[in-house]
């Protein structure tokens, strides 16, 4: 997968870092008025598109609530937009909550038993929800009940409730750490992947419109190549560009301005910011290319070894400049290719 949302992990992201896909409060507010309202305005993902367009359609031609949902994936891709147009094609009301949010079964069973018929219940960073709270989930979904469990000690007693009709949707990072039986009850389960460089310029050109400005193809090309696969780093780098076009430039976000908004906030060409960049010049000039540790590497670069491990090292990893070993991580001959700079002869041989 590609960076981390830190609050998925636990894990403090550098302040400059533009090229994350972890996003907070602010950002998301940013976002919500670039997301598509239906499924036919959603670009890229055709497949969980298609099968997705299916499951609905088989609903509302049933008058029922569709099967629960699970959508996986790395962060930045449109899961909770996703989550969003499935409420609106169904033309239900949607109720959001988090894993982290649901601490005790008790918090889970009091959103349970407010829903609607129906309604559809996000459930955002579902592998994090809290082993009670996961097992009434199991029963939820499968029976559309809950035990409300009445007293305490020996004299408590479990009083079913009976529940409305209604759809989960979750949504996950790490489905491997789902339990079995939680995945199980997902009638139908969308993988979210990486976005090619033609699909981001589409998200690219419509979110440049829904702001009221006009992107250049050479201009959404550039940023594109440079966003990672991922359409929030796309929507985040392409404000900068408006920025830059606004105050430095002459208010047309071309080519030149999509360069010179990436070059100030240190964005290179395939899309590594500071600290990836810190990381392999560590690796090469510091380390002759490893192999090193992690924490050898992490207080080389003045970061914390979680942050390397989950937010710079996936997407170095996916673009094959570096490699893990049990030995520790070495970069790669296209590593010392992009910074400029030759590997030692011995090097070679790490990578074949």
């Amino acid at each position: 997968m590609d960076d981390v949302d830190p609050d998925v992990y636990g894990v403090d992201l550098p302040a400059d870092r533009m090229t994350g896909s972890g996003a907070d409060d602010l950002e998301r507010a940013a976002e919500a008025a670039l997301r598509p309202r239906r499924l036919e305005e959603f670009v890229g993902q055709r497949v969980v598109r298609d099968q997705l367009s299916l499951v609905l359609d088989a609903a509302l031609g049933r008058g029922s609530s569709p099967d629960h949902v699970l959508l996986s994936g790395p962060p930045g891709l449109g899961k909770t937009t996703l989550a969003m147009i499935i409420a609106a094609e169904l033309g239900a009301s949607l109720r959001v909550t988090s894993g982290p949010a649901i601490q005790h079964a008790g918090d889970l069973a009091a959103v349970l038993s407010s829903l609607d018929e129906g309604e559809v219940l996000f459930i955002d960073e579902i592998h994090r929800l809290a082993r009670p709270a996961e097992e009434l989930l199991y029963v939820a979904m499968e029976d559309f009940r809950v035990d409300v469990v009445v007293g305490k000690g020996a004299g408590a007693s479990a009083i079913p409730l009976t529940l409305p009709r209604f759809t989960v949707v979750g949504a996950t990072t790490r489905a491997g750490l789902l339990p079995a039986p939680l995945r199980d009850r997902f009638g139908f389960t969308g993988h979210l992947d990486f976005y090619s460089s033609d699909e981001l310029e589409r998200v690219l050109v419509r979110s440049a419109g829904l702001l009221g400005s006009e992107l250049q193809a050479e201009a959404a090309s550039e940023l594109a190549s440079r966003s990672r696969g991922t359409p929030r780093i796309a929507n985040r780098l392409l404000r900068r560009v408006r920025d830059w076009a606004q105050v430095r430039g002459d208010g047309s976000m071309d080519l030149r301005a999509a360069r010179a908004a990436l070059e100030v906030y240190e964005v290179d060409a395939l899309g590594l910011d500071r600290l990836d960049r810190a990381v392999l010049r560590a690796l090469c000039t510091r380390f002759g290319g490893g192999p090193v540790g992690l924490t050898t590497l992490a207080v080389t670069v003045g970061e914390e070894p979680e942050t390397v491990e989950t937010v710079a090292e996936p997407f170095l990893v996916r673009e094959g400049l570096i490699g893990r070993t049990s030995r520790g991580r070495v970069a790669t001959p296209a590593a010392w290719a992009h910074l400029g700079l030759t590997p030692p002869a011995d090097g070679a041989t790490l990578f074949g």
